[in-house]
């Protein structure tokens, strides 16, 4: 439960990180961030999965670029469900839904499986560790 939280929280920020960024994304309140991180991890888990079957010779032929289109289209879908959750065109969406990944990457580094901070460690050449 607690990683659930903690992946809840990191796509929030991704969310939150887009509408700082972008013009084209923004949100009325916290609560509205919080219920479309909430609906965007549904999404990603079901529907997104079913585009990216439909989507691909589109996305063969692309070269795998149209992904970044179905990641847009699936954000999309988040904002026309969430009241309070507004995005202007598939533009934004879908550089919204870049930003929304790379945050969430860079913050995953950070968060183990069981949803715990976890320290980087360094590693010497010789393969020795030094806690730092």
């Amino acid at each position: 439960m607690r990683g659930f939280l903690v992946r809840l929280v990191i796509t929030a920020l991704g969310l939150w990180v887009a509408d700082l960024l972008l013009g084209g994304i923004a949100f009325t309140g916290t609560g509205a961030l919080i219920v479309s991180a909430l609906l965007l991890g549904v999404v990603n888990a079901v529907i997104r999965p079913i585009l990216i079957i439909l989507t691909l010779p589109l996305t063969v032929l692309t070269l795998g670029f149209f992904i970044l289109i179905v990641n847009g289209i699936s954000l999309a879908l988040v904002a026309w469900l969430v009241p309070g959750f507004q995005i202007t065109g598939l533009l934004s969406a879908t550089i919204g839904a870049i930003i929304v990944s790379v945050v969430s990457w860079a913050a995953s580094a950070f968060v183990g499986g069981s949803g715990r901070l976890e320290r980087m460690r360094r590693v010497e050449a010789t393969g020795r560790r030094i806690d730092g």
